[in-house]
């Protein structure tokens, strides 16, 4: 009896047993033709744990004329690289024949490391398929990510893990037929499993093995009760996540922003890191159209900090929900980007004599303050003046728009300008 993990004795041998990613290895794609044709160029496999990315490499081994060598970055050094390059380079020049060296965990290769393989894979000597469950574009050599055609994998559907766990039950490399489970039961596993065909398949041993030969969908949910996540706090689940978290606020979807933010505190996220990107959110989307948002925030903030968790939650949930149904405006990022490139083209930044402090006797004699004028001594304190740096023309950087208190604030600054630019 094979004693090895279900897992492992279920991984697909063919393109046609591989389910799912499609849009990867669909009939048609590009990735495809080139695995049938043994015509292969280097690529980077990057997608969530259990979704295809080792099986793809195994199938393409199978296939391939060329020589295939593979390794795994947490394991492996510099010294077992090059020697892999250097033995790659000899069956090229001495029989023609190609190598396809697999790296999994690719970004865990350091940067001296990544370096080492690229003139071979540029040379042609190295076909490399790289596996990660990192973003490639921030964790993989930005050289080697240019010469290699990237494919993101997706995490799988409960369908596609409903027809795997169906084929594990069936085929003679799992339980041939000897097993019976609810159709019931299959879409729960599926929905246990986040996506993941290893763990979908592990779920499903697990439950042979506790409940018996007969699974139905009371055993299942008894035994597994809840979902197993994926999400890396320091990864790119952290920063997916909160992307999608920030983007729902800004188009103003109060009940998907609290689906986000509860998604990330269930997951172990730091509830005042939510609290800065919130606060950062409250005047670069916000700003003047609604300037609560900002104390709403901070508020609620320093309540957190005071009541702390499980209680702390409501102040999130209820500054969430605020910046998500408040007026939007980017109006102040805008006015400040525009500033700050402005200023970048000054040589230098120079004082007009007329706002410059004249606090000892003989600076006025100088021109220190002279002709400045006070704005409160004219009638509706404001006053026509130039408070530009030297050589600067008055410009309008800060454009308000109409939506929420900035409508006020358009029509004040459009009654100032008209006096003090006229």
């Amino acid at each position: 009896m094979d004693t090895a993990p279900l897992a492992y004795r279920m991984r697909p041998r063919t393109l046609d047993e591989f389910v799912g990613q499609e849009h990867v290895v669909g009939e048609g794609t590009g990735l495809r033709t080139a695995i049938e044709h043994d015509q292969l160029s280097s690529v980077i496999l990057a997608g969530p744990p259990g979704t295809g990315k080792t099986t793809l490499a195994h199938i393409i081994s199978d296939a391939t004329k060329a020589a295939f060598v593979q390794i795994n970055a947490v394991s492996s050094g510099i010294k077992e690289l090059r020697a892999v390059c250097d033995e790659a380079l000899r069956l090229f020049e001495s029989f023609k024949q190609r190598t396809v060296l697999f790296i999994d965990e690719i970004h865990r290769f350091n940067t001296a490391q990544q370096d080492a393989l690229l003139p071979f894979v540029e040379s042609g000597t190295v076909i490399l398929i790289g596996a990660t469950t990192q973003n490639p574009y921030f964790d993989v050599n930005k050289a080697l990510v240019s010469r290699s055609h990237v494919y993101l994998l997706k995490p799988l559907s409960p369908a596609d893990l409903v027809s795997i766990l169906r084929r594990a039950v069936d085929d003679e490399r799992g339980y041939a037929g000897k097993i019976t489970i609810d159709d019931d039961a299959f879409t729960h596993i599926a929905s246990r499993s986040n996506g993941d065909a290893r763990i979908a398949l592990n779920l499903l041993e697990l439950a042979v093995l506790t409940i018996g030969s007969s699974v139905s969908l009371r055993d299942a949910q008894k035994l597994l009760k809840e979902r197993r996540e994926r999400y890396d706090a320091s990864g790119e689940d952290h920063y997916d996540t909160v992307s999608a978290f920030i983007k729902t606020i800004r188009g103003s979807d109060p009940d998907a922003a609290l689906v986000w933010l509860f998604s990330m505190l269930d997951r172990g996220e730091d509830p005042r890191f939510l609290f800065r990107r919130m606060a950062i959110l409250a005047s670069e989307d916000i700003g003047n159209a609604d300037p609560r948002a900002l104390a709403i925030v901070v508020a609620a903030w320093q309540a957190f900090e005071l009541v702390g968790p499980p209680e702390g939650e409501f102040f999130l949930a209820h500054a969430c929900v605020y910046l998500a149904q408040a007026p939007k405006s980017n109006a102040v990022t805008r006015a400040m980007g525009a500033a700050k490139a402005a200023l970048r083209s000054l040589s230098s930044v120079e004082v007009p004599l007329h706002l410059r402090n004249a606090p000892m006797k003989g600076m006025k004699s100088q021109g220190y303050g002279v002709g400045y004028q006070y704005p409160h001594d004219a009638r509706d304190g404001f006053v026509r003046e130039n408070y530009f740096p030297i050589g600067m023309s008055p410009t309008v950087f800060y454009d308000p728009t109409d939506r929420g208190f900035e409508s006020e604030v358009r029509e004040r600054l459009s009654r100032i300008h008209s006096v003090v630019r006229r």
